[in-house]
């Protein structure tokens, strides 16, 4: 039967790759890279110099895709459906690649950054493929250090505090107010920089951007003080790569808010 590694990268440092994750490079014969297009190329070159790094050449093959353009105008009650849409396309996209690039008796591989279990979609594709029948595998999941890890690592700075609850969230999310009986909050995939909307709040912030990689970007300091240095700092970022990835933790101070029940 046909195997797939699902296997998670890191953040985008190669140093973050587990002794497992090599292994599991090592043992395959075909990875499957989706290519984002020109303005992300530097994510595909990431991961050929970490197979250049950890596989000996000659043992592999890479082949190649262009993933889906997704709708990411689709707001309200259209994105979920959106986001269907995009899935069901990689599926097919995955499907194919599957059956018509691995042998019978052969391994392939998915590279995904940070860990395929956090906000990652591939673990649900391939799901969606086996449904539909037409090509059986079968699969393992490889952990990997996420940017939640790698963000309070550069920070120096745990993800929870004792006896707190930490919560992983959207900036869609965060846009509809701050959890409640949490006051740790990891926020990631926000494109509109929510945080700015909690600037009156005693709450400290420790952003990230492209991090693991030779770009990255660190700032932290209460929202107040930071959200007009990290505007600019994302928005030079923008305008120089032509894309940015963000994560942030927003931590609030009870102990210093009077008003905090």
């Amino acid at each position: 039967m046909r195997k797939i590694h699902v296997i998670g990268i890191g953040a985008g440092d190669p140093d973050q790759l587990t002794l497992q994750a090599v292994r599991a490079l090592r043992s395959t014969d075909v990875f499957f890279v989706l290519d984002k297009g020109e303005v992300k190329s530097d994510l595909t070159r990431l991961r050929h110099d970490m197979l250049d790094a950890h596989v000996p050449q000659g043992t592999y093959r890479v082949v190649e895709a262009r993933d889906p353009e997704r709708d990411r105008s689709a707001g309200g009650s259209a994105y979920s459906p959106a986001v269907g849409d995009w899935r069901s396309a990689r599926a097919g996209i995955y499907e194919r690649l599957i059956t018509d690039e691995l042998g019978p008796d052969e391994t392939g591989a998915f590279l995904v950054w940070g860990d395929p279990a956090l906000y990652d979609s591939t673990l649900g594709i391939l799901e969606e493929v086996l449904r539909k029948g037409a090509v059986t595998f079968a699969y393992d999941v490889i952990p990997g250090i996420s940017s939640v890890s790698a963000l309070v690592a550069r920070h120096r700075t745990g993800l929870n505090r004792v006896a707190r609850p930490v919560q992983i969230t959207t900036g869609r999310r965060l846009a509809e107010g701050f959890p409640e009986g949490v006051d740790d909050v990891v926020v990631m995939l926000d494109a509109h920089q929510t945080f700015r909307q909690y600037a009156d709040q005693d709450i400290d912030i420790y952003w990230g951007a492209y991090i693991g990689t030779p770009d990255e970007i660190l700032a932290s300091g209460p929202i107040a003080e930071a959200a007009p240095r990290i505007e600019r700092l994302r928005a030079e970022a923008r305008e120089r790569k032509g894309w940015i990835m963000d994560t942030y933790l927003l931590r609030r101070n009870p102990e210093r808010d009077p008003d905090h029940t």
